[in-house]
């Protein structure tokens, strides 16, 4: 089975297709371009395609990295990866930013439990705690950073993804302190989601940052 995988989560705008019957990345295109992804995202995937010499039609299943992340981004991302499915007649499934991270840790540390914790700025940090074989073993939660390191310790697991990060490590990237979400994780996951019939559903563990004005209303007569 083919898989194109999609992430339009946060600062990358990328695509990669998959092989799963030979577990192979056929390709991958990651553009990081902080905002426009609505612009950008079907040219990447054409050019996922292009690389892999893959014609639209041969993919068998869409993948999405559905959050947490960016609101407008994750937006992007699922309704474009449902438009696909939907006109491939393919099932779409769902890949959240916490198993990411936590899985791609996981490939290079495999011995221990593992706390996905993404910065939620605003005091809060998106998390979920993993066992070392990948399983979860908490929902995803916005929690506070005290909270955030009491389970790391009650569970004695590594931490990744932004908050664990140190100020030099942040200072390498181009995006200061943002996470980056490696879509070849995305798409490997995919592959390996059991399909439910539901489709997938941008995953939001807080309001938006952006609140519509109130009190303007103008007074009926």
């Amino acid at each position: 089975m083919i898989v194109l995988a999609i992430d339009t989560a946060g600062v990358d705008c990328s695509a990669a297709l998959y092989d799963s019957a030979g577990g192979q990345v056929l390709s991958v295109v990651t553009d990081a371009i902080g905002k426009g992804h609505a612009e950008r995202l079907m040219a990447v995937i054409d050019e996922a395609l292009e690389e892999a010499g893959l014609a639209l039609q041969s993919v068998g299943r869409v993948a999405v990295v559905i959050g947490p992340g960016s609101f407008t981004g994750i937006r992007v991302g699922v309704a474009a990866a449902r438009g696909l499915a939907l006109v491939l007649g393919v099932d779409c499934v769902g890949v959240t930013t916490l198993e990411t991270l936590a899985q791609r840790y996981l490939v290079d540390h495999p011995d221990k439990p593992v706390l996905a914790a993404m910065d939620a700025k605003r005091n809060e940090v998106y998390t979920q705690a993993f066992s070392s074989a990948g399983e979860p073993l908490t929902e995803p939660a916005a929690l506070s950073p005290d909270e955030v390191s009491a389970l790391a310790e009650e569970l004695g697991a590594a931490l990744t993804g932004s908050w664990a990060t140190s100020p030099e490590e942040r200072l390498r990237d181009a995006f200061e302190g943002r996470d980056r979400f490696d879509i070849r994780t995305v798409a490997r996951l995919g592959a390996q989601k059991p399909v439910d019939g539901q489709r997938p559903k941008p995953l939001y563990l807080r309001g938006p940052d952006a609140k519509p004005q109130t009190g303007f209303a103008l007074a009926r007569a």
